[in-house]
């Protein structure tokens, strides 16, 4: 990785906007709530803090000259979706949980896992994902920079869920915060499988509104 993407990476990993005591939209400077969405400096890689107003103007494609993105709100459970435990191998993934997102900035796919030290790039053999894709369509909905596929490997399977990237922000900023040790402790642990519980209810949410 050169030292310009290093910094890039090294300014998503900062302290969670979602945790800021001063809570004001980044981009107009306006008091926000603490349950407010973002928007991805596209040449930055930072996530932004944004009130409903600057977050509507960049819901469209190419807004911004096309330097700010959305984040949207999409949450699908994947329950069918297809990964073999050799894929997973080859991704040399150290922990349960792996995120991969297409990064607009190197023009290709990603995979990132949540570790002690913030999010760590985990090498993705391009026949790795190419196989993924062919074995599940779904992933060609993923939307660039904004959405990602989250995988957690279960001791009964791989749970895998379209999320936010902020969501797995989110969960990378709760690993950072509460691991312990090698094995991570129990309040790491009660962490983690609180966001997950959070995810599954949302994609739930979601399911049950595009069903009405």
């Amino acid at each position: 990785m050169s030292r310009p993407q290093l910094a890039a990476l090294k300014r998503l990993l900062a302290p969670s906007p979602l945790t800021r005591l001063d809570e004001r939209c980044d981009l107009c400077r306006q008091e926000i709530s603490k349950a407010h969405q973002h928007v991805v400096n596209l040449e930055t890689r930072g996530l932004l803090c944004a009130c409903r107003a600057c977050y509507l103007l960049f819901t469209h494609e190419g807004a911004g000259q096309g330097r700010y993105r959305a984040v949207p709100d999409r949450y699908v459970a994947a329950p069918d979706f297809a990964l073999a435990d050799e894929q997973w191998d080859a991704l040399q993934v150290p922990v349960a949980m792996v995120f991969f997102f297409f990064n607009s900035l190197l023009d290709r796919m990603v995979a990132f896992y949540p570790s002690p030290a913030g999010a760590t790039e985990s090498l993705l053999p391009l026949g790795t994902w190419r196989q993924l894709t062919r074995a599940n369509p779904l992933l060609e909905t993923l939307r660039p920079d904004v959405e990602a596929l989250l995988v957690y490997k279960r001791p009964e399977g791989f749970e895998c869920h379209i999320v936010p990237i902020d969501a797995c922000y989110e969960l990378v900023g709760r690993v950072r915060r509460h691991w312990k040790g090698f094995a991570g402790g129990e309040t790491a642990w009660g962490e983690i499988e609180a966001f997950f519980a959070m995810v599954r209810s949302r994609g739930a949410r979601s399911g049950v509104e595009a069903t009405s």
